[in-house]
């Protein structure tokens, strides 16, 4: 049996399950307040290390009688609105400064580039550790650290894209009609590249929520009596031995979380890619136009080929 191409196609199996996987994810986070069947701060010394599926506690306690349940879909708040925050901050600042380098050039770009050239060959790790001694530990130092490290990429693949979009026709029809440098931009090139860079922003959501939960397994993050999934991880191998599931119930959300938006993310780019386009069938093209048979159509050619030669 031969397998259909889903290139092209949005809605294939892999990109329904992980996108309903995640909207039930950021379902859950918007309104963990509502959801979570305890106070996820609040401690029972009388239910310290229950073990999961115990009496009102589904994924059992940590060791201050805390609900993990109630824990981890209150970190998965506070995960997410961090690698939102991180990725605003990587289109905000990274997209209009590539796209007014690239448009430019000139000295401008030489020393943005130079400066991104550095900054990209620290390990993004590395560069958020050296940000944070410089202001501090904290939530918000983490998230413009993990930012910071993210705008490089992103400043040079907007700058690459409008170096080759601004030799358009249009965009000299626009000059030609009096249009200012900004509105050609800002109105016209971004809403043509920002497309292809929608599957970048994507996969960087999934990488940012691994790198702030590292920091804040490191202690450099979110700090109490704040929680994410990073410190939920901290504490976790913390009392590995006194229950389990406090580590690896935290861990396998974390992994199909990631997981689910880089598969998502390649749904989404097999989709904006014009080369993964898949052209429809002859036969959807006929019924859609109301066009001859194929069949027909190479009856009629064949019928006009042996005219011809009947007549040589």
């Amino acid at each position: 049996m031969k397998k259909k191409n889903k290139a092209g196609t949005f809605f294939t199996p892999v990109v329904a399950v992980t996108g309903i996987f995640l909207a039930v994810i950021v379902f859950v986070s918007l309104f963990a307040s509502v959801i979570a069947p305890y106070d996820p701060l609040a401690t029972d010394v009388n239910a310290i290390y229950a073990p999961a599926f115990s009496e009102g506690h589904i994924f059992g306690t940590d060791g201050l009688g805390r609900d993990l349940f109630s824990r981890l879909i209150c970190s998965a708040r506070t995960s997410i609105l961090n690698a939102f925050l991180i990725v605003a901050i990587e289109v905000v600042i990274g997209v209009p400064l590539g796209l007014i380098c690239g448009y430019y050039r000139g000295p401008l770009d030489s020393i943005v580039m130079r400066v991104w050239d550095v900054i990209s060959a620290i390990p993004p790790l590395l560069l958020s550790f050296i940000l944070i001694a410089v202001m501090g530990k904290g939530m918000m130092t983490g998230i413009i650290a993990i930012g910071i490290s993210y705008i490089p990429l992103t400043t040079k693949t907007a700058r690459s894209m409008i170096m080759t979009e601004k030799k358009a026709v249009y965009v000299e029809a626009c000059k030609s009609m009096g249009f200012s440098d900004a509105r050609i931009i800002f109105v016209h090139i971004l809403p043509n590249i920002i497309t292809p860079m929608i599957s970048q922003f994507t996969l960087d959501i999934g990488t940012a929520i691994t790198s702030m939960a590292t920091l804040s397994f490191l202690g450099l993050g979110v700090q109490a009596p704040n929680a994410d999934w990073g410190t939920l991880l901290r504490d976790g191998m913390g009392n590995l031995y006194n229950s389990s599931a406090l580590l690896f119930i935290p861990a396998i959300c974390v992994i199909l979380v990631t997981v689910s938006i880089n598969l998502f993310s390649d749904g989404v780019q097999n989709y904006l890619d014009p080369s993964s386009r898949k052209l429809p069938s002859f036969k959807k093209y006929e019924k859609k136009h109301g066009i001859k048979k194929l069949s027909a159509v190479k009856a009629n050619g064949g019928g006009v080929k042996d005219e011809k030669r009947k007549r040589s």
